[in-house]
């Protein structure tokens, strides 16, 4: 009987058990069934949002069909009108009208008659028949960065001679983070520095923001401490409601905000601020999280003006007259010979200038003034900053590198200790591929432990261009460096020729002037001074710095002496730009090359490291 009523127990327990599951599936089924039902309702929506978008553009097609007809319609207006004006002059030049005119205006004074028909018989110029112009068609809304930021201001005055300017063309692209997108209220100087770090949306304004912002929903909100337009009464003393209305519609989306203060009186913004997420200052001493000004590689470089600079040094106040827009700046800062900065000067104005290449002080000096531009870069770059920002605030700081691989191939066993030398020298290092005698394995990983090693032997009599090729798939960072081992590097060569790829497009970096040392005369050389922070047809194979993805589809010529000529033949031929950086840090080694003799300036007979490695 026990046993019985135990199975029965237990087959109680089984169907209350059952019952619960079938419970449980059963509200997880309903729950599914009312999902399912929200998604259909949503999925309505969406084609009901889908039609009504679809209209939208269909009136808005129409609307611009009838702004094109408009356009045509004043435009031919306008003609008509031009050619009655035109018959009317006519007439009025007209001899016979003119006749006529000095008929009757001296029929009753002869003297006045005969000076009126002496008149009339001269010939007039007719004027000239005005002509269809073609419509130009409404222009759409360049949304590249840059693209609406070029300077305007082409003419300079001093001591009252005028001088032309070719202005400096502010890129408009790429940026460094294509997957963010930030609104920001910046003044303009602000705004240049943050427009290339990521997809930017600027010139909303308190009444208007609610329209502009959900075309494409930020980020995160950047607003600075500005000082004019539409922003800055809503950010000073008391919040305005149109502030207020801004960070809530930010607050609703989960939309980081942030105030960077950069100027002024912190006290006056301290009010907004607060009503921010999060608070950043370039003030030492507000008790806020720092961030400072930076580099922007994108405007803040060494590529030079057109026309050149002038032979002049400059003071701050002829450099830079007050009425210039911060475009027009970016051109000034490239003009001078030097700039004279006074005490005072803010650290971030002669970052700025430094990093253009501009010499601060009284004389010309091109190695002071690529020295100061080095420590312009390592001081920080905006892409540095925003890293900096998005680590705090919560957001992902990914963005592409500038990792490098260096392909070492070593022909002569005698070179190898130099060879590994001159790449242990070199910052951001992260893998060496050695192709060589076999003892170069463990004497690079002796040489190098923090870098990766990877070590090939080559097969007998194979070319250094073969070599390469091989040495190409087995790179791994986004930049491959080719360092010839005959060659003297100095420390800063591969952190000079990498800053390169953070202001210009090109695929292929290195050098076409360089300084170059001949053993047997003892000369040294320096070939194309003037081919610095230029786009060029080639640069020398030893300074090679490329993108691999590029490097791997060019791929290298099966040769030891000139598979770099063969490599430049083919970038002109696939069209992949090749650009020539500065002249410094590295030094050619040659017992003795007729053609540099030929094609080079001499310095002086002695060492070359001295002029090259600064």
């Amino acid at each position: 009987m026990s046993t019985e009523l135990e199975s029965t127990r237990r087959a109680l327990r089984e169907a209350i058990s059952q019952a619960g599951r079938a419970a449980e599936l059963a509200r997880l089924l309903d729950a599914a069934q009312a999902k399912l039902a929200a998604a259909e309702q949503s999925a309505e929506e969406a084609r009901t949002l889908a039609e009504q978008l679809s209209e939208a553009e269909e009136r808005l097609e129409a609307e611009q069909a009838a702004a094109d007809r408009l356009r045509k319609e004043l435009a031919e207006q306008r003609f008509q009108a031009e050619v009655a004006n035109w018959k009317l002059s006519s007439i009025k030049v007209a001899r016979w009208n003119r006749l006529g005119d000095a008929i009757k205006s001296g029929k009753s004074n002869p003297v006045r008659l005969a000076r009126g028909l002496r008149g009339a018989a001269k010939p007039v110029k007719r004027p000239t028949a005005p002509k269809r112009r073609p419509v130009a068609a409404a222009k759409a809304k360049e949304e590249r960065p840059g693209a609406a930021f070029q300077a305007t201001s082409t003419t300079r005055t001093l001591g009252g001679a005028s001088f032309k300017l070719k202005p400096f063309r502010v890129p408009t692209g790429p940026n460094t983070r294509p997957h963010l997108t930030a609104a920001v209220i910046a003044d303009p100087h602000v705004e240049a520095l943050l427009r290339y770090e990521w997809r930017q949306t600027t010139g909303f304004t308190p009444r208007d923001f609610f329209r502009v912002l959900p075309l494409e929903v930020p980020h995160l909100l950047v607003v600075e401490s500005v000082t004019q337009g539409p922003w800055a009464e809503e950010i000073t003393g008391e919040p305005g409601e149109g502030l207020r209305a801004l960070l809530a519609w930010c607050a609703e989306r989960g939309i980081r905000t942030v105030f960077w203060h950069t100027q002024g009186d912190v006290a006056a913004y301290a009010a907004a601020a607060e009503l921010f997420e999060h608070r950043f200052t370039t003030d030492m001493t507000v008790a806020w999280p720092r961030l400072q000004f930076g580099v922007q590689p994108r405007v803040h470089n060494p590529l030079p003006l057109a026309g050149g600079r002038i032979d002049r040094v400059l003071t701050l106040d002829q450099l830079l007259p007050g009425h210039l827009s911060y475009p027009d700046v970016l051109t000034s800062y490239r003009w001078p010979a030097a700039a004279d900065c006074p005490p005072g000067t803010p650290q971030w104005r002669l970052t700025e200038i430094a990093a253009c290449g501009t010499p601060i002080g009284t004389e010309a000096d091109s190695r002071r003034a690529h020295v100061a531009l080095r420590r312009a870069y390592s001081i920080g770059t905006m892409s540095e900053r925003i890293d900096e920002l998005l680590d705090a605030i919560g957001l992902p700081s990914a963005r592409a590198t500038l990792n490098t691989s260096v392909m070492l191939p070593i022909l002569d066993p005698y070179l190898m200790e130099h060879a590994l030398a001159q790449v242990a020298r070199q910052s951001g290092v992260d893998q060496l591929i050695v192709i060589g005698p076999p003892e170069a394995e463990l004497r690079a990983r002796d040489v190098l432990p923090d870098v990766e090693v990877v070590y090939r032997r080559p097969p007998a009599g194979m070319t250094e261009g073969a070599m390469l090729n091989a040495g190409i798939d087995l790179c791994e960072a986004d930049l491959v460096a080719v360092m010839d081992p005959r060659d003297v590097y100095g420390p800063h060569y591969l952190s000079d020729l990498r800053r390169a790829f953070l202001f210009s497009t090109a695929d292929i970096v290195g050098k076409a002037a360089f300084y170059a040392h001949l053993r047997k005369p003892q000369a040294t050389l320096l070939k194309q001074p003037d081919a610095e922070y230029a786009y060029l047809p080639e640069i020398a194979g030893a300074t090679l710095l490329a993108r691999r993805n590029a490097l791997r589809e060019l791929g290298f010529a099966d040769l030891t002496e000139g598979w770099d000529e063969v490599l430049m033949r083919q970038c002109r031929t696939d069209g992949i730009k090749v650009f020539s950086a500065d002249r410094f840090g590295y030094v050619r080694v040659r017992d003795e090359d007729r053609w540099l003799l030929g094609a080079a300036h001499l310095v002086e007979y002695g060492s070359a490291e001295p002029h090259a490695l600064i």
